[in-house]
C-alpha cells in the first residue's frame, strides 16, 4: 500500500504508522484464517492461484483503506484537467444504471463531467433516472436521441457533449473504482506527454462480487492486435479523438477497439501509459462482452467480425501487408499473418556435441516438415569424438544445403554462436538447439515473416516438451530468479493467462533454443556476450536488441518439440554452480534497473519463476 499525501498538507510518517499498527493484528488474523480455510478445501492448488477466493483476499491486501482514501480527497494536483466520461445508454436494468452513475458521482477526483447519450431507450424508467441525476448534479449532461442508432452513433452523441481535456469510456452497466479518475489524473501529472491511459480491470458477477481480474502488461503492440488489451479503463486526449472523428459506424461491438487503433496511429507508443491498478469493473450481465464464452460468441458474433475488420483496417492504413484471421484455438481473438515481401535465404545454425540421435531426428524433421525451402544449415560440430556422430556429420556435409564446421574450443555458447554466424550466408539467421523436432510445416515461414519486419528484433517460437506441455512461450524478466518461461508446463493448447499462451505478442526476451533475427541486426547488436558462456546469454542478447529500439516477439504459430538440456546437461555440479553464480552476478550488474520491471508482465502478478501469471499471497501467512 502507498501513502497518498497532499502537497499542502502532509501526514507525518509516525501518525500514519500508528494508525496502521492498530489494524495490523486484526488484519493478519483475518487473512491467515481465510487462507487457511481456502487451502483446507483446495489442497490441490499451489500458493499462487487465480481463484475468486484468492482474488478476494488480494483485494483486501491491496485496496486503499479509508484513511488513504481521505488523503486522496485532500490531494491538490498542479494540473487538474476536466475528464469527460462518455456513456451511451440503451435500456439497462434500473438498479444497474443507477450503480453505474453513482460510481461516477462517488469519484474521489472531483473535476469530471458525465456525458450520457440515451439511444432512444424504450424503457420509461430510463429517462426518469437520467433526468433525476441531471437535475441533481450539474456535472451530468444528458442528450436524448430521437432514434436508435446503436452504440457508435450513441457514443458520438455523448462525445458532442464533452468539453474536457480527456475523455474516459464507460458502459451503462459497468462501474468505475472510486479512485479511477484520481489515478488517471496523477498519471497525467507525472507524465505530461501522455495521450492515452489504460488500467487493469475485473468483472462483476451476478451477485456484484468482483472476480476474474485482468492484470495487464504495459503497452504491447503485437498483443494489442491480438486482443483489445486497452479496453477499460481507457482515457484518451479529447483533441485527438475529435481529430480522428470519434467512433465509426459499422464497428459496433468493437467500436472502442477501432477507435483505439486509429488513435494510436496519431501518437507515439511512449505516450501510452498503463496504470497497474484495477480501476474498472465490467458487469457480467447476460449478453455482455465482459465474458467471452460460447453464449456470447453465439449471440454477438458481430463483435468479433468488427474487431478483425478494425485490425485489418489499421494494418491497411499503415500499408502493412498482412491479413487478420481468427486465432487458432482462440476464436474470440485475432491472428495477424504477415505477408513475406520476398523469400530470403535463411541460415539455420545448429550446434552439436556427440548428438547423433538428436541431430538425426532434427535434420529429418527440418527437411520433411519445412514448407519454406530457401534455407541452408550451418552445423557446428563442437569437439565431437563419438564415431557414429562423426560419420553422420561427414555424410551430412555432402548435402548441398548443409555446411558442417568443426569447432574445437572449450564450450562457450556465445562464442560458438558468434563463430557460426560468420559462416551464415542468409539474410536471416535461425538458431536452433540440436535437441529439437519441428512440429508444424509453417514454422520457418512464420519466424521469417516477423524477422523481416523493420520494427522487430528477435523472434521466438512456442516450444513443447515431448509430453505436450509448454516449455517456452516467451520469457519474463525481472523475477526473483532473473527470468522465467511464461506458461511453463501448461498443456500445449491451454490458452494461458487471458489467452497469452496462444497469441502473437511482444516479450522482452525469448529462449535461445529457437530464435530468428536478421543477420545485419545480430551484428549491429554486437552478437552474444562472450562473458556469458552458458547462462543468460540469450536473455542478454534479447535485451541488447530491445535497447536498440526493436520489439522482440513470440509467435505460437511456429512450434517445435524441445528435449531441454539433453546435450549440455543441468547445473548439478559444484563447478557448474560456481560458474552459473558468476554469470548471474555479471548479468545483474550489467543490466541493473533495466531488468527490474518487464513491460510484458504485470507487477501485480507473482514474481516466482514457477508461478507466473498467478496472484501472489504472502508465504508467511500460509498455515496449512
Amino acid at each position: 500500500m502507498e501513502m497518498i499525501t497532499s502537497n499542502k498538507e502532509t501526514l507525518t510518517e509516525i501518525e500514519y504508522l500508528q494508525r496502521k499498527l492498530k489494524e495490523k493484528d486484526a488484519q493478519v488474523l483475518f487473512y491467515k484464517t481465510a487462507i487457511k480455510n481456502f487451502y483446507k478445501h483446495n489442497k490441490g492448488l499451489k500458493l499462487y492461484s487465480n481463484s475468486n477466493e484468492i482474488y478476494n483476499i488480494w483485494i483486501k491486501l491491496n485496496e486503499l483503506d479509508e484513511f488513504e482514501l481521505e488523503q486522496q480527497k485532500k490531494y491538490k494536483f498542479n494540473y487538474a484537467p476536466l475528464i469527460s466520461i462518455i456513456m451511451p445508454v440503451y435500456n439497462p436494468p434500473e438498479d444497474i444504471l443507477k450503480e453505474a452513475i453513482n460510481s461516477v458521482i462517488n469519484q474521489i477526483y472531483p473535476n469530471w463531467e458525465l456525458c450520457i447519450a440515451d439511444d432512444a431507450s424504450t424503457k420509461p424508467y430510463v429517462k426518469d433516472i437520467l433526468e433525476y441525476y441531471k437535475d441533481n448534479n450539474k456535472r451530468i449532461k444528458v442528450i436524448y436521441r430521437n432514434e436508435n442508432g446503436h452504440i457508435s452513433k450513441a457514443s458520438n452523441s455523448a462525445l458532442e457533449l464533452a468539453s474536457g481535456d480527456y475523455i474516459a469510456l464507460m458502459d451503462h452497466d459497468d462501474m468505475l473504482h472510486e479512485t479511477a479518475l484520481f489515478f488517471a489524473v496523477r498519471e497525467i501529472n507525472d507524465y505530461p506527454e501522455v495521450k492515452l491511459i489504460y488500467s487493469d480491470e475485473d468483472k462483476l458477477n451476478k451477485e456484484g462480487v468482483r472476480t476474474n481480474p485482468y492484470f495487464k502488461c504495459d503497452f504491447n503492440p503485437a498483443l494489442f492486435l491480438s486482443q483489445n488489451m486497452i479496453s477499460h479503463l481507457g482515457v484518451y486526449e479529447r483533441s485527438i479523438v475529435n481529430e480522428i472523428g470519434g467512433f465509426r459506424e459499422g464497428y459496433e461491438g468493437s467500436q472502442d477497439y477501432d477507435m483505439a487503433l486509429r488513435f494510436i496511429e496519431k501518437i507515439k507508443y511512449s505516450e501510452i501509459r498503463h496504470i497497474p491498478r484495477v480501476l474498472y469493473h465490467w458487469r457480467m450481465a447476460e449478453g455482455s462482452t465482459a465474458s467471452i464464452d460460447k453464449s456470447v460468441l453465439d449471440t454477438k458474433p458481430y463483435c468479433l467480425t468488427s474487431a478483425r475488420q478494425a485490425v485489418q483496417d489499421h494494418l491497411d492504413r499503415l500499408s502493412i501487408k498482412a491479413r487478420v484471421v481468427e486465432a487458432p484455438l482462440m476464436s474470440a481473438h485475432n491472428r495477424t499473418i504477415y505477408k513475406l515481401p520476398y523469400y530470403p535465404l535463411v541460415s539455420i545454425i545448429i550446434i552439436t556435441h556427440n548428438g547423433y540421435l538428436l541431430i538425426k531426428d532434427l535434420i529429418k524433421s527440418i527437411f520433411e516438415k519445412t514448407s519454406y525451402k530457401n534455407f541452408e544449415i550451418i552445423l557446428i560440430n563442437r569437439d565431437s569424438d563419438d564415431l557414429q556422430t562423426l560419420e553422420y556429420l561427414k555424410l551430412l556435409n555432402k548435402h548441398e544445403k548443409i555446411n558442417v564446421i568443426d569447432y574445437n574450443m572449450p564450450f562457450n555458447y556465445s562464442k560458438v554462436v558468434n563463430f557460426a554466424v560468420k559462416f551464415a550466408n542468409g539474410e536471416v539467421i535461425a538458431i536452433l538447439n540440436d535437441d529439437m523436432i519441428v512440429i508444424n510445416n509453417d514454422w520457418l515461414r512464420e519466424l521469417v515473416s516477423h524477422a523481416l519486419r523493420p520494427e522487430i528484433g528477435v523472434v521466438g517460437a512456442k516450444l513443447l516438451y515431448p509430453d505436450d506441455t509448454i516449455q517456452h512461450a516467451g520469457v519474463i524478466i525481472g523475477l526473483k530468479g532473473i527470468a522465467g518461461h511464461a506458461h511453463y508446463h501448461m498443456s500445449k493448447d491451454d490458452p494461458g493467462y487471458f489467452g497469452r499462451a496462444n497469441l502473437l505478442q511482444n516479450y522482452s526476451a525469448v529462449t535461445g533454443a529457437c530464435m530468428a533475427i536478421r543477420k545485419k541486426l545480430y551484428e549491429e547488436a554486437g552478437g552474444m556476450d562472450e562473458n556469458l558462456a552458458v547462462a543468460y546469454n540469450d536473455i542478454d542478447f534479447c535485451i541488447k536488441v530491445m535497447q536498440l529500439g526493436y520489439y522482440n516477439v513470440y509467435t505460437p504459430y511456429a512450434s517445435l518439440y524441445h528435449y531441454e538440456s539433453k546435450t549440455r546437461g543441468y547445473e548439478d555440479t559444484v563447478e557448474k554452480k560456481i560458474r552459473f553464480k558468476k554469470e548471474m552476478d555479471y548479468f545483474k550488474t550489467k543490466w541493473g534497473k533495466v531488468i527490474e520491471h518487464d513491460f510484458a508482465y504485470s507487477p501485480n502478478l507473482s514474481l516466482e519463476p514457477g508461478s507466473l501469471f498467478s496472484i501472489p499471497l504472502p508465504k508467511e501467512w500460509i498455515i496449512i
